[in-house]
């Protein structure tokens, strides 16, 4: 893979293209040990060793992000009025040009995965994945053993769809119960609307799992962290798994 040289080192956060310009004129960016003027020059970052004052530039394509996204930011990557969940990352971050995965609800808190890497984003967002995601909800009123067989066979929602099969868990019965529900697919507002069609209402809501990702529970609300290397390992390896089944 090709790149430009003023490019490269803009992406990875070694100024803006003037920035970079100054830079190559100084005669400080070296390829394979050779200095480079010319912002054009075309540079092939993992197989060549490019270096800025003398330090190796580590080139990556992709970036992933973990979010515990707050309530009141939107899931994009901008808004002319909202704040989106890419204006809580770092300018080196952003640089990325990451997206959200998907989208949770402005007041729905919990795990957002953001990316650049559109290929992964695609297998683990097709409706034909049916990739699991699980919320813990705060429900006003109390969740039944009826309401756990609805969600099992799928409720019509106030649009008339019915949706596929979901997992409801009682966590805490009362007049506010705890619950966590699993769904496969991602209509507009889902639990909210599932929880209406049994006649309740989610005062509160976050997911904390999606496909093997689960949120860490050391990411306070706002707070994001880069996947390791294991866990998005984990994710190409569960796509990888989900299109295997498919073929079977």
């Amino acid at each position: 893979m090709e790149l430009r040289i003023d490019k490269l080192l803009a992406h990875m956060g070694y100024g803006t293209r003037k920035e970079v310009k100054k830079l190559l004129k100084s005669g400080l960016v070296k390829v394979d040990g050779a200095a480079v003027y010319d912002p054009k020059t075309k540079v092939r970052p993992d197989e060549q060793t490019v270096t800025v004052w003398g330090e190796t530039v580590e080139y990556k394509q992709f970036i992933y992000l973990m979010m515990n996204k707050p309530p009141g930011v939107i899931s994009a990557t901008e808004d002319a009025v909202e704040e989106t969940v890419v204006d809580l990352l770092e300018e080196e971050d952003r640089l990325f040009d990451p997206f959200p995965v998907g989208r949770l609800d402005k007041d729905t808190e919990g795990l957002l995965l953001l990316t650049n890497d559109g290929q992964l984003a695609h297998q683990l967002l097709a409706p034909k994945k049916h990739v699991p995601k699980t919320y813990f909800a705060v429900i006003d009123g109390e969740v039944t053993e009826d309401d756990v067989e609805a969600f099992r066979r799928g409720v019509v929602l106030d649009d008339g769809y019915e949706t596929k099969p979901a997992e409801l868990v009682v966590l805490k019965s009362g007049l506010r119960s705890d619950v966590e529900v699993t769904i496969t697919e991602g209509k507009f507002h889902q639990v909210k609307r599932m929880f209406q069609a049994v006649g309740k209402r989610v005062v509160y809501l976050k997911r904390v799992q999606m496909g093997p990702l689960s949120l860490d529970p050391n990411l306070a609300v706002g707070e994001y962290r880069e996947l390791t290397d294991e866990e998005v390992e984990m994710l190409k390896q569960y796509r990888a798994d989900a299109d295997e089944k498919k073929g079977t």
